[in-house]
Formats: structure tokens, sequence, C-alpha cells
């Protein structure tokens, strides 16, 4: 038979003497809500106790993966992604052969000023 793990059979792991109110199930908290921008709120829990400056101002929302703010009336923005491109739109954007030699030509003179003038 194989068994795998330190856990004793027949126990839950973490479990022990220790209440709820040891693990910290019922302390304090305070509710912090945060908005995206296709409205979609957010509700995080955070120690009552910790500073202010502590909260994080944005998260990313689980609901669309878009950065969400505290502020409802004015969400993060959406980021600008790129649209894919194809092979066509980089050869289009490919430099004239004339630009691609004084390129190289300007590069080959920048190493013999580097080694000494060869």
């Amino acid at each position: 038979m194989a068994t795998g793990g330190n856990a004793i059979r027949g126990t839950r792991v973490g479990a022990g003497p220790m209440g709820e109110q040891d693990h910290g199930f019922h302390a304090e908290r305070v509710a912090i809500s945060y908005w995206d921008a296709l409205g979609n709120e957010t509700v995080r829990y955070f120690a009552a106790g910790i500073p202010e400056e502590e909260i994080p101002d944005t998260i990313d929302s689980p609901h669309s993966g878009l950065p969400a703010g505290r502020d409802k009336e004015n969400p993060p923005a959406v980021a600008k992604t790129e649209p894919y491109k194809t092979h066509l739109a980089y050869v289009k954007e490919r430099r004239t052969e004339e630009e691609a030699d004084a390129l190289l030509d300007d590069a080959l003179q920048q190493l013999r000023d580097r080694r000494g003038g060869e």
C-alpha cells in the first residue's frame, strides 16, 4: 500500500486544538471596494488595524482581468493592446535597400573607429 505525506491517517491537514478565533477568522476587518473599467465591483477585506497607505490603490479584477481602482467614478483605463500583425505588415515596415546600406556602412564605420581605423 502506497501512502504519502506526513499527515497521520484520518486527520485533516492543519487540524489542531485551536478554534476559529485563534486562526484569525473572526478578526476585525474592513471591506474595500474596487471597480474596473467595465463596472465590475470587487470587495477585498483587510485587517482593521492596517495603515491606510498599506492598502493598495489598484488590484487586478478577478472578473475581467483588468486593473481595478478604488474610485468608482474614474476606474483605471483599459490597457491598449496592439493588434496582431501579419507577416505582410512587417514586410511593409522594412527599410529600403538604400536605408539598409546606409545603416550597414554607418555600423561598419563605428566598428572601424573603435578598433583604431583599420
